[in-house]
């Protein structure tokens, strides 16, 4: 039996901590059997942690659908701007359980197919890229798929320690599940054991009927642990959790609907807006990007219908803490912890007896996602009551 790991602490330090221990030794090679039915392996390379978990619950449905067994890989921290000043690689089983996601569908980590399957049954000399066409023109010979070109690419796969011997360029497909037979019929995988691709097999951001798997991202016993530590000691409930994405490469992202080069549609806004293109609410400038007064009415309306007594703060910038204890006389304490760890914010705001997110953000998507499964409430800035106008909120 492998020995007990040691715990590894919530912090920028025990993210690292993680990723070591992550490959040592608490699956064995008995514990695997190789899947005929074959795998999906993919980089969750495109964004940081709210896009890369769209894009995982659209990877996991992929690999259903073409009953394959999914890879999950690592998720891709940013820390250019702290210790140690690249990109982290922190196993998924770090944040969250691996078990729940079985119940859906099969699936393994990346790090453990790596280290008790992949070297015999995709060994080195065999390990194939699959990309579209479009994306080999890319290459530097446009022949091969450009796997490793960049960053987070080449520092992924580097991670994982693969190197890619061959590519198949393909044309004419799309992840959606009207192509799931076209997948299958010229992917067998007799032939193709192993599909390696450089993006998720997935829509960003999540297609609607697959934003129900959000029930099987269930947080591992240290985020917990850790996450009610906080609430217990720091928020006195009711509390009311917000998420502020106000910095500025979001000012930046926002402008463009003034500009009307975005629309109702625009990253993550059909969570609010609606999914149908042809029905979608108006997307404003305010619920991408609400100003303070914008801010302090929301946060007033929801601490009086919930009767808080505290409010968290989530944010990428500003928190405007001291604006909102004014707001309230210093009677509702507001707390920001600006964790190292992000997750630590999302998993508070999950627990908040009321959210208020932004219709945008992907980060602020992932705790909708996760409320909504537990049938807790949410709002967003700019639209008190998702799914209607603001006429009929009134």
């Amino acid at each position: 039996m492998a020995a007990k790991p040691k715990r590894c602490e919530v912090s920028v330090v025990g993210l690292v901590c993680a990723a070591l221990l992550s490959v040592s030794g608490l699956t064995t090679a008995s514990d695997l059997t190789w899947d005929e039915n074959g795998y999906v392996l993919y980089c969750p390379c495109m964004g940081r942690f709210g896009n890369q978990a769209d894009h995982f619950l659209g990877s996991l449905a992929f690999a259903k659908a073409l009953n394959r067994t999914l890879a999950v890989p690592p998720w891709i921290i940013y820390r250019h701007h702290a210790p140690p000043y690249t990109n982290v690689h922190i196993p998924y089983s770090e944040y969250f359980k691996l078990e729940p996601l079985k119940q859906y569908h099969r699936v393994v980590s990346l790090e453990d197919f790596m280290v008790h399957l992949a070297p015999t049954h995709w060994p080195q000399g065999r390990r194939t890229a699959y990309c579209f066409e479009s994306a080999v023109q890319r290459s530097s010979d446009k022949k091969s798929c450009p796997m490793k070109d960049g960053n987070p690419f080449g520092p992924f796969w580097d991670h994982v320690g693969v190197d890619f011997d061959h590519s198949v360029p393909f044309g004419g497909l799309s992840f959606s599940s009207y192509y799931i037979p076209h997948w299958i019929k010229r992917f067998p995988p007799a032939e193709h054991p192993v599909l390696a691709m450089p993006g998720a097999p997935a829509q960003f951001p999540v297609l609607e009927e697959h934003i129900s798997l959000q029930r099987y991202v269930v947080w591992a016993d240290m985020m917990v642990e850790d996450g009610e530590k906080h609430i217990v000691t720091l928020l006195p409930r009711p509390y009311v959790g917000i998420h502020l994405r106000i910095g500025s490469d979001w000012q930046n992202a926002c402008k463009l609907l003034q500009s009307g080069e975005a629309g109702p549609h625009f990253m993550a806004s059909p969570q609010c807006v609606g999914y149908d293109r042809q029905t979608a609410l108006p997307l404003t400038f305010t619920m991408c990007l609400p100003d303070l007064k914008e801010i302090l009415r929301a946060v007033k309306l929801w601490v009086k219908k919930t009767k808080a007594q505290s409010v968290y703060v989530a944010t990428d910038s500003e928190s405007h803490s001291a604006d909102i204890e004014k707001a309230f006389k210093g009677k509702v304490k507001v707390v920001s912890l600006r964790p190292d760890v992000a997750q630590l914010d999302l998993y508070i705001l999950g627990q908040a007896d009321h959210f208020i997110g932004n219709c945008v953000s992907s980060f602020s998507a992932f705790v909708k996602r996760e409320r909504d499964v537990h049938d807790r409430p949410s709002s967003f800035f700019g639209m008190d009551y998702p799914g209607k106008k603001k006429k009929d909120e009134l």
